[in-house]
């Protein structure tokens, strides 16, 4: 069981790390067009371009850590439940 706990976050840690060094390629990758529309525009196109960047990330961020919050407070509820149950073994 200590084994157990020592592991977990040696293996979480190592997940990540793996996950932070496989996005690299992957952002590296950019649009040719967004590229040029971006490099040619003004300080306005660049600044409205930035906010739309925004506008796409923050809602379904705001989800996730929603959604995440709600499935926290209902497993708390959940084993609150199971341990008030009656055992069906002590009958």
């Amino acid at each position: 069981m200590k084994v157990a706990r020592l592991l977990l976050p040696i293996g979480v840690g190592l997940l990540a790390l793996m996950m932070l060094l496989a996005s690299r390629p992957a952002a590296a990758q950019s649009c040719a067009l967004c590229y040029t529309q971006a490099a040619s525009s003004g300080s306005r196109m660049i600044q409205a371009l930035r906010s739309g960047i925004l506008i796409l990330i923050v809602p379904p961020t705001l989800l996730s850590v929603g959604m995440i919050f709600v499935l926290y407070r209902k497993r708390n509820q959940v084993r609150a439940a199971e341990d008030d149950a009656p055992d069906p073994d002590s009958w």
